[in-house]
């Protein structure tokens, strides 16, 4: 297994508008476990503060820029901060830090360059509602469409890359259509990709969060002028 103390994982926090208390929960989870942490404010409406510690970064967007644009910043720090891995990390509780190692594994064992976590591959398991699974279970069909994969689970923010995928991908989609634009790199790039059981539990808040079906509709729009203009 990796070795946290090595000082070569980052963990990426996106962050727009979230919760104080529930950030600082996140981010000194993260640091207990001896992860190096790159919160990226996106400029939310007020300054995101946290406690200074050792392994903690954080930046902060002048204007809001969206999700993929907030990851795009944290892979360019820890990559001049010398990460050999990078792990997307959602803000908003519904993820496990408890996750990670089973996500670097096949990394560390050369198996793949690039890990997604999957909800629907056993043992992992959820708390989605009837309707967003349908939303996801759409989006498999919609990532299948502009990818060619065929996932199990569609849109999970929780992936672990090593230190030559990262340089690799660039993303140029700000918002929420950055996660299929991950597999359109992933295609481009000839990366090896594996899903990873993992656990997604919902909160009111973070069901708050997410994303609604106009969003997914604007999501689909953006993929598909990407694709007719790329």
């Amino acid at each position: 297994m990796l070795n946290p103390t090595d000082d070569n994982i980052f963990v990426l926090l996106p962050v727009f508008n979230e919760k104080t208390e529930l950030l600082e929960q996140i981010v000194s989870g993260l640091l207990l476990q001896g992860y190096r942490v790159v919160v990226v404010d996106d400029a939310s409406a007020r300054k995101v503060k946290l406690p200074p510690a050792d392994r903690l970064y954080l930046i902060r967007h002048a204007v809001n820029l969206g999700q993929g644009a907030a990851i795009q910043t944290g892979m360019a720090l820890a990559l001049r901060k010398g990460a050999d891995y990078l792990v997307t990390f959602d803000a908003d509780g519904q993820h496990a830090v408890a996750d990670i190692p089973a996500l670097l594994l096949p990394l560390q064992e050369q198996k793949a360059d690039i890990t997604l976590a999957s909800r629907f591959l056993l043992p992992g398991h959820h708390n989605a509602s009837r309707f967003r699974q349908l939303l996801l279970k759409t989006g498999r069909w919609v990532n299948y469409f502009f990818t060619g994969f065929y996932l199990s689970d569609a849109h999970n923010g929780l992936r672990a890359m090593n230190r030559m995928a990262a340089e690799r991908i660039t993303l140029k989609e700000n918002r929420m259509a950055h996660a299929t634009e991950f597999l359109l790199q992933i295609k481009q790039h000839k990366l090896r990709m594996q899903e990873v059981p993992a656990v997604v539990m919902y909160t009111d808040y973070s069901k708050s969060k997410g994303q609604s079906a106009f969003n997914s509709l604007r999501i689909f729009f953006d993929l598909f002028l990407h694709k007719l203009f790329e």
